[in-house]
Order: C-alpha cells, then structure tokens, then sequence
C-alpha cells in the first residue's frame, strides 16, 4: 500500500484517524502501532516478523545497555552488527553472490529473497538510536510498545525521513493535537500527494518514452533525463511531504528531507538540500567518527569517500549507485579542494548551470542499472553516437510535455515562499489557498480513479 492509492485515501487513512482522535492519549500509541503493522503487512505479510525482530533486538540491546553500562560498547556493536547483517542478507546478498560466481566462476545458488519495504529506513533508524544511545545523548526507551511505534510509524516507515529517535522521543510520550496543526499537516499531505500524482507520474511518462527511443536525439537525451530529474524529485519529495503532514496531523514534528535541491549553486550546496535526513545520518555518524575534516587532508579525503561510497551502496544492490556515489564523492572533493575559489567568482547563472548540468548527469548513471547503457546515454547527451541534435520527435515530445516541464520547473523553485510575502488581505489569500489546495485534491483523485500507472520509485532503495 502507498499514500498515493485509492485504498489509503478513502478506506486505510479515514479509518485510522478516527480512531485515532476518538481515543484518549494514553492510547494513540497503541491505535498508531496496530495501523502501522497493518499498513506493513498489506502489502508484505512475511516480512512484518522481520521488523518485529530487529525492533526487539535495538530494544533488548539498549536495555542491557542501561543494565550494564561497562558493557555499552558490546551491546552497541553486537546490535547494529545484527541490524547491518539483516539488511544486508536481504538487500546485497545476490548482489554479492552473483559477483562471486563472476570473478570465480562458481554457480552459488541466489538467495531469492525479496528486498523488504523500507528495510533501509527502519534500520537506519534502529542504528540512530542504538548510537545516540551510547554516546548518552537519549535515554533508555523502557517502554517496548513507544519503541516499536518509533520504528514502525508508517507515515515515514517506507520512504522517510530517515527520523531520529531524539527528534520525537518527548512526543511519544506526550503530544499536542490541535486543529492548527491538524489543518498544517493536512496542507501539507495534498502538496504532496500532488506532486507525486499530478507531477511525477506524468513526467516519468516523458522519460518512459525517451526510454523506448533506440537513437534519440541529442537534445530529446537531455529533456529525458530532465524529466527522470523531476520525477525522482516529485516522487522522492512528495512521498515525504505526504509523511512529514500525517506526522503533523499526529502531533509529531518529522525533520524536513528536501529543501528545492534544483536550485542550487554547487553539488556542495544540492546535497544540503536532497534527501536531508540521509545526508545528516552519514555524516553524524560516519563522516563525524572517522574524524571528518580535523584529520589530515589524506584522511580527510577517506572519510569523504567512504561517506559516498555508502550513500551509493544505501540507495541500492548494483554497481550503478557505487558508481553514482563515487562520482559525487570525487565532484564534492573537487570542489573543496580545487574548485572552491573558482566557483566563487563566477556568476550565480554560470554556477547553478554548471550544478544542474553535473546533476543530470549524476542521474543518468543513477536511472540506469546497467552500466553500459549508461555510458550509452551518456554519448547521446554529449554528441559521441553520430546521432541528430534535433528531430521530429523531440519537436512533437517537447510540444506535448512542454506545459508539464514548465510547471514542474515552477514547482521545483520557492514560488511557494513567494506568495508568503505577498500583501493581501488575509481572507482574500485564505480563500486563494482553500480554492487551490481543493483544485490539488480533486484534480490528484481524478488522475488516480483514470489512471493505472501510479510507480514509487524508492520502494526499490
């Protein structure tokens, strides 16, 4: 089940937030959890036992953290030791089985497991804890059921934020509810089923097609992977909005996970502003434990690498995402190291060019996973195949899709902000926004009640 589908808009998501208002407090929890493990076992009713285990194994480890505090470290490594094993038996245990039969041309049998939704969420946010645990920045959760709500909470469980125990632990315990926040979340929720429905789902329609393309042209090569950079956008973004408002309208405060990322000026400055909440894991703790940047610029270097090593090796099971995260990795070190006062100088047009066009083609390496039609993609964009800069179907999908990518252009920048500071009567720009956001809600229904092609593409990672 996903956010963006008929069920969960007209029977899951009503069912559940009247019991959830219709019980007191003390309660919540509980109504919360029960729906969370339904909203998990809809679709994956096997693999629900698999979450249920490494919630309980975070959760016996911190208590026998708290017991025996001279054994902190053990209990520390012995618990995100199991949760790294599970996700990565699950995840890369054929990937790592089919490159041994490769290299040593053996005939392993292959796992054949299927990969568990959000299994790299949840245990990202097992290992959070556990961590934050050690190092006495939370305190022991004592409480199995609060625990396994943190876990399994299913507005972010399959796509993020990636939320850290610290950030909801008093509101798990207490929390208030009221029509404000209820109306913010609400607000909140249909910006984001909109941009999932009403703009990735068509503009992954563009890319579907420049796919199907065996010579595009140039120009059509670049106006694909333009449309895959907003579908990921649309689809990752709105996937979150729509979590981060549910929490809201629960009297929880998600941490945000994007912030207009294609607007920035540098790679240094887009990974500040994409998936968030990945960043901030890696970096407290990966990047920071390492010795970050108070090392020598050798080791400093490593640490760099191996931060995008694993950001490439955490979105997927195939030598495509290394690759991808080597080659942030390498542009992030250029930037530090080589190109930092050069960029400084240079017009803000010249830089967010050079960040978008460095982008697409981070994309491109991201959207394929055989590597060869990477690299064959990548001569399409850069005139290397003999093919044409422009023909008649880039002319007829550009005229077709060009009033969908202008709106997915506007909609990828703060206009948003911009209508903040307009000076208008209050309850001329509230009557604006009720009259819009019903548009969003109606027009969202509409394409999903006509439509059958509905992708999430994180449901993979």
């Amino acid at each position: 089940m996903v956010f963006s589908s008929l069920p969960f808009l007209f029977f899951f998501m009503p069912l559940f937030f009247l019991l959830y208002y219709l019980f007191p407090l003390r309660a919540k929890n509980i109504i919360l959890l029960i729906f969370s493990l339904i909203f998990y076992a809809w679709g994956e009713p096997i693999y629900i036992i698999l979450m249920i285990i490494t919630s309980f194994i975070n959760y016996l480890a911190g208590r026998l953290m708290e017991k025996h505090p001279k054994q902190r470290k053990l209990w520390m490594i012995l618990s995100i030791s199991i949760s790294l094993g599970l996700l990565g038996v699950y995840k890369y245990g054929n990937f790592i089985i089919d490159n041994i039969n490769h290299l040593l041309s053996l005939s392993i049998p292959s796992l054949d497991l299927a990969l568990p939704i959000g299994i790299s969420f949840y245990t990202f946010q097992a290992i959070s804890y556990i961590i934050d645990l050690y190092r006495k920045e939370v305190p022991c959760e004592k409480s199995f059921l609060c625990f396994m709500t943190y876990i399994s909470m299913f507005p972010q469980l399959i796509a993020g934020p990636i939320v850290r125990y610290q950030t909801i632990q008093e509101e798990l315990k207490t929390r208030k509810i009221n029509f404000s926040l209820y109306q913010e979340g609400l607000l909140r929720f249909i910006r984001g089923l909109a941009k999932k429905v009403l703009l990735a789902n068509n503009i992954g329609v563009l890319w579907n097609m420049v796919q199907m393309e065996s010579s595009p042209s140039v120009i059509l090569s670049w106006l694909g992977i333009a449309a895959f950079a907003f579908q990921i956008y649309f689809d990752f973004s709105g996937y979150s909005d729509m979590g981060i408002g549910m929490g809201l309208m629960l009297g929880f405060h998600f941490n945000e996970n994007f912030n207009y990322p294609y607007i920035s000026k540098s790679i240094t400055e887009f990974w500040r502003r994409w998936h968030m909440s990945l960043s901030t894991f890696f970096k407290d703790y990966v990047y920071i434990p390492l010795g970050g940047n108070r090392c020598s610029k050798i080791k400093h270097i490593r640490n760099i690498l191996i931060v995008w090593i694993l950001t490439g090796v955490w979105h997927g099971a195939s030598w495509n995402f290394i690759l991808w995260g080597l080659y942030y990795g390498i542009i992030l070190l250029l930037e530090k190291f080589v190109f930092s006062k050069w960029l400084e100088k240079l017009p803000n047009g010249i830089k967010h060019l050079y960040a978008i066009i460095l982008i697409l083609i981070g994309w491109t390496i991201f959207a394929f996973d055989d590597i060869n039609q990477v690299f064959i993609y990548l001569k399409n964009m850069f005139f290397l195949r003999g093919i044409p800069l422009f023909n008649m179907e880039t002319m007829y999908l550009l005229k077709n899709f060009f009033i969908l990518l202008l709106i997915s252009f506007l909609a990828s920048i703060p206009l948003f902000n911009f209508w903040k500071t307009l000076k208008i009567p209050k309850t001329i720009k509230n009557l604006c926004l009720f009259i819009f956001y019903l548009f969003l809600f109606i027009a969202s229904i509409a394409y999903l009640v006509d439509s059958t092609y509905n992708p999430f593409l994180y449901f993979r990672f």
